[in-house]
């Protein structure tokens, strides 16, 4: 059984509900029919139900909840909810209500007031404007320091990693993070493996560098990433800093640090920025035809995931079944 249809069966044992509220792509409503058929969720899409139904010709989302904004019945109470939210910024009644018609507001509310239990967006918005309702609205989750996004990497006919598949983080949001930063995506990209793919985290810092083979304040970066998540999770396997290939291939770890436990073994791969971390998926997806599942946000009080607008309605079915995963954990 591969890793998606591993999150599929997990996501049909416990359906929840995921909000899809750009419901005029059609890339949307074409996922909406297969993730209805297929019992992975519920879906809720958000919008005009004739303008709806006339782009889904052809297609069957009867299954579907469509929510109009314009004569949504809740929309009273999740304008109250959302001006006592951002009171200290100054949010008012009026401009509450014209942020609700928005429909990732609309969305992200829903999953805020539990008729939802997670959202799919971004398929046609920026990742600022699907994360900006996110932590506005559910902010971030107990315990956790900053949202981060990473993306499942699933390698055909790789021995590397778990059976090929790895988590690659941050690859989607963070920019330069700090020491402190690095060590908090560390941790939670250690957690989501663990919840998503079900097998043990081995996280592996990357670098330039090898274990003191290079000498840098980049490098020193990660080494300090590195201490502070050993710190935080004394029983994590974690370490660092390395290469990427004493990271993942057992024959260069052994040579390049030898006697490490985690050298060669790593399926969690933390990379030093978001240049190495987009550049490395792009690479990895393109060159080795990994299938890419991502960017999936860790970090939100609840599950929001971006889309990148460059995917396809298969993307979107998948990031949804890995969505509704997260909502049964959370």
């Amino acid at each position: 059984m591969n890793f998606i249809q591993f999150i599929k069966q997990k996501a049909k044992s416990d359906k929840k509900t995921v909000v899809l509220p750009e419901s005029l792509d059609i890339r949307t409503l074409e996922a909406a029919q297969t993730i209805l058929k297929e019992e992975l969720a519920n879906v809720v899409l958000i919008g005009n139900k004739g303008a709806i139904l006339e782009k889904s010709s052809g297609l069957d989302i009867s299954g579907a909840k469509i929510i109009d904004p314009d004569t949504y019945d809740n929309m009273n109470d999740f304008v109250d909810t959302l001006v006592d939210l951002r009171k200290h910024k100054g949010m008012t009644k009026e401009n509450a209500e014209k942020l609700l018609l928005n429909p990732l507001y609309l969305g992200v509310m829903m999953v805020k007031k539990g008729i939802a239990d997670g959202m799919v967006a971004g398929a046609v918005n920026s990742t600022a404007d699907v994360l900006r309702p996110s932590l506005q609205i559910l902010k971030t989750a107990p315990n956790t320091k900053l949202v981060s996004a990473f993306f499942i990497m699933v390698v055909p006919d790789c021995d590397y990693g778990a059976d090929g598949t790895f988590i690659f983080s941050d690859a989607g949001l963070v920019p330069n993070p700090n020491s402190e930063e690095l060590a908090a995506i560390a941790l939670s990209s250690a957690q989501s493996f663990e919840q998503l793919v079900g097998k043990e985290p081995v996280v592996g810092m990357l670098s330039f560098s090898t274990k003191g083979s290079a000498s840098h304040p980049d490098v020193e970066k990660v080494v300090e990433a590195t201490k502070i998540a050993k710190e935080l999770e004394p029983t994590l396997r974690i370490d660092g800093e390395f290469q990427l290939d004493a990271a993942i291939v057992p024959s260069v770890g052994a040579s390049k640090a030898p006697g490490n436990d985690i050298a060669g073994k790593a399926n969690v791969l933390i990379f030093p920025d978001l240049d190495a971390g987009n550049i490395g998926y792009k690479l990895t997806q393109r060159l080795a035809k990994a299938e890419a599942y991502g960017p999936i946000t860790q970090g939100i009080a609840k599950p929001v995931n971006d889309l990148s607008r460059g995917c396809s309605a298969e993307d979107i079915v998948g990031v949804v079944a890995i969505t509704a995963v997260q909502a049964q954990l959370s």
